[in-house]
């Protein structure tokens, strides 16, 4: 099939964008723009065990670092000033979808010529969601087990086919 000269083909797999740039998977596993928030897991420095999920939402810009074991991180300050975890997940965030597109899914006006995602952050405090990220990071991460195939997979036989549905 064609669609305005591109070929088109039918596959179980969604095209996966190249990177803005390249980043450290091992810092920084998982991280997405989904659900109205940036959101990912960050591993923690200290104890391979342990990792940070984190996220900031968009639009108030609300702030939320907990660890898997759902204890609020400790440098996370006043619930308004980042921490080091949701510092890494936004520099990943900017290197995984470009500065740009980062900031206008979180409402960011950014200053003149700034490279900066944190010089247009208002930040607040945001409920806890470390549970839905985790829960969605475990999620992915069971996808990595699947074979490789060009089989439709079950789980996403909701999505429709190449073309508009009628």
């Amino acid at each position: 099939m064609t669609n305005g000269g591109a070929v088109q083909e039918r596959r179980s797999a969604a095209p996966v964008i190249a990177p803005a740039r390249p980043r450290k998977l091992a810092k920084v596993p998982f991280v997405e723009l989904a659900d109205g928030r940036l959101q990912g897991v960050v591993s923690s420095g200290s104890d391979v065990e342990r990792v940070y999920v984190s996220s900031i939402t968009a639009g108030d810009h609300g702030l939320s670092c907990n660890t898997n074991n759902n204890r609020p991180c400790g440098g996370l300050s006043g619930g308004s000033r980042a921490c080091n975890h949701l510092r890494a997940l936004a520099d990943a965030a900017v290197a995984q979808y470009g500065l740009a597109r980062v900031a206008r899914y979180l409402k960011v006006t950014l200053p003149e010529d700034s490279e900066d995602l944190w010089a247009g952050l208002h930040t607040t405090t945001a409920p806890n969601r470390a549970a839905e990220v985790f829960s969605g990071f475990l999620r992915h991460l069971a996808y990595l087990e699947v074979p490789p195939t060009t089989d439709p997979l079950p789980e996403l036989q909701w999505f429709p086919a190449a073309g508009v549905v009628r």
